[in-house]
């Protein structure tokens, strides 16, 4: 009879649909991007040559690509209104970080966030909105702000009808900046009562941070935010916890970036 038994439980175990362990690569873009701006930059290339397989594209409310079998390392680009207050932005993080979850539960997830997602970012993981998250990285994130969100909300400020005239001659992005004043707010340099400065003063997780700080041809940042902002070192909440990882280059997303969070990536491993 225990005879019986265990070839019974072999047989039932053999049935079982094996599931293999998944590490799980969220990608956040940032202010004016789209989850397409990882596909467009090349960076998708070159984490799946590093063996991060394209698990899809995520917007609200559902998946809509996608399909990663048995594979260890999945990558998920996030959709988020990227013109909307950092707040709105997180909130549709968060529900798109349960439904990533819900769909590999127990899986870790490991957050790479360029320019303002990596604010949204650490928006929902101080918020508890990422239970599952290890590790967050950063790429030319205004984690202090930036003076050209400041400069952005100025320029915005021109009455009617003269906003007509610089509307038309910026092809249309006056509107879209004009549109987006909550988020620049939000991105505007810390100040006492801003949003930016009660989140670098709560507690974060304890997971792995890294920063990579696109230095530009100075080291002093790129050219909308400055390498003192982009290190997560200088915020009181995460001081001598984050990892600096320098790139030579300008604020978008680059294969130089890709090649840096391909080695981040392989040593999380």
């Amino acid at each position: 009879m225990k005879r019986i038994s265990l070839v019974l439980a072999l047989l039932l175990y053999m049935m079982a649909p094996f599931s293999a362990h998944a590490d799980l690569l969220i990608l956040v873009h940032g202010y004016m991007g789209s989850a397409l701006s990882w596909e467009a930059s090349g960076i998708n290339a070159i984490l799946e040559s590093s063996g991060w397989r394209r698990g899809g594209l995520l917007a609200e409310p559902q998946m809509i690509a996608g399909g990663s079998g048995d594979v260890r390392k999945i990558s998920y680009a996030v959709e988020l209104p990227s013109l909307a207050p950092m707040l709105v932005q997180a909130d549709q993080l968060q529900v798109q970080l349960a439904q990533i979850s819900a769909t590999h539960p127990g899986e870790r997830l490991i957050i790479v966030a360029h320019s303002a997602g990596g604010v949204v970012a650490r928006l929902v993981l101080v918020r508890g909105g990422a239970p599952g998250a290890t590790a967050l990285i950063t790429v030319a994130s205004p984690h202090l702000g930036t003076l050209r969100a400041a400069q952005a909300l100025d320029a915005t400020d021109t009455p009617w009808p003269f906003c007509l005239v610089e509307n038309f001659f910026s092809n249309g992005s006056y509107r879209a900046v004009k549109r987006s004043r909550g988020a620049l707010m939000d991105l505007s340099p810390a100040y006492p009562g801003s949003l930016l400065y009660w989140l670098n003063g709560q507690p974060h997780p304890d997971i792995a941070y890294y920063s990579i700080v696109t230095s530009g041809p100075a080291g002093l940042g790129d050219e909308l935010v400055p390498a003192f902002s982009q290190d997560m070192n200088n915020l009181p909440a995460l001081h001598g916890k984050s990892q600096v990882v320098p790139v030579a280059g300008g604020h978008s997303l680059n294969p130089q970036v890709g090649m840096a969070l391909a080695t981040i990536l392989a040593h999380l491993e």
